[in-house]
């Protein structure tokens, strides 16, 4: 196998996805399809669910609901395995001061964001093990940096780093990988509400906040969902192999928030 052969995951690979139904799931769900992998996706966005392209299974389910995990792995069953599973699911919870958020927002936003991977991760382990195959747990730059007004997400974000570490040191002996990926600011509708909240929140404009936060990334920019689609078919791949327990920025290097 050449370098170049082995940047590309072999085909056939079992996927499943969580919210993969819009924006970087849906990134990731079209370049595992398009690699020829065997793709089923999770979303709670029935509209967008029905619009997925001709090929892609999926479950209507929400991660923070134990019966609707249960059904979705019931589901993928129809996979006949899982080589690779992304935890992508998430919210971006409240933006408010820690005094104003509130104990059901705060408890939504780790429910989603983080229980939730813990229930995906939970019933796909012994998939993973028969496979010898990969986790891909979804942070943030939120899980590295602090960010004020975002307390929840950011708790969130940084437990999961911490959850995939630790599943790394768990399942690395029986031939599990796991790694978490840490997309920076991400074009799309998310972040337009984002920046929306916080310029209210600071009573400046949308356009300062949007320079605000670009001001704050080396690179000037944000980045785009196939960006994260990219890393996440490198660790797939052979090229991958020796990649576990990290915690990797697509971020274009965010050095505040």
């Amino acid at each position: 196998m050449t370098v170049l052969e082995s940047l590309t995951p072999r085909r056939g690979l079992r996927v499943l996805i969580t919210a993969g139904a819009n924006g970087i799931g849906l990134a990731i769900a079209k370049a595992f399809q398009e690699a020829g992998a065997r793709v089923h996706v999770c979303d709670i966005d029935t509209q967008a669910l029905a619009s997925l392209p001709k090929g892609i299974t999926y479950t209507e389910a929400n991660v923070s609901l134990e019966a609707d995990v249960d059904r979705l792995f019931q589901d993928a069953t129809a996979l006949g395995g899982l080589d690779v599973v992304v935890n992508n699911a998430g919210i971006a919870g409240p933006t408010a001061g820690i005094d104003e958020v509130s104990p059901e927002a705060w408890t939504s936003t780790i429910d989603i964001n983080l229980n939730g991977q813990y229930r995906i991760a939970h019933r796909a382990a012994p998939l993973l093990r028969k496979s010898q195959g990969l986790m891909i747990n979804m942070a943030s730059v939120a899980g590295r940096l602090g960010f004020a007004y975002r307390t929840p997400y950011a708790a969130s974000k940084w437990a999961v780093v911490g959850l995939t570490k630790s599943l790394a040191c768990e399942l690395g002996p029986e031939g599990v990988r796991v790694n978490a990926i840490l997309p920076g600011i991400v074009r799309g509708p998310r972040i337009e509400k984002v920046i929306k909240d916080r310029a209210a929140k600071r009573e400046i404009s949308y356009t300062e906040m949007e320079q605000e936060n670009l001001f704050k990334i080396s690179l000037r920019r944000m980045v785009e969902p196939n960006d994260i689609a990219a890393m996440a078919l490198f660790l797939s791949a052979p090229g991958g192999a020796n990649i576990s327990g990290q915690a990797l920025s697509v971020c274009a290097n965010v050095e505040s928030l």
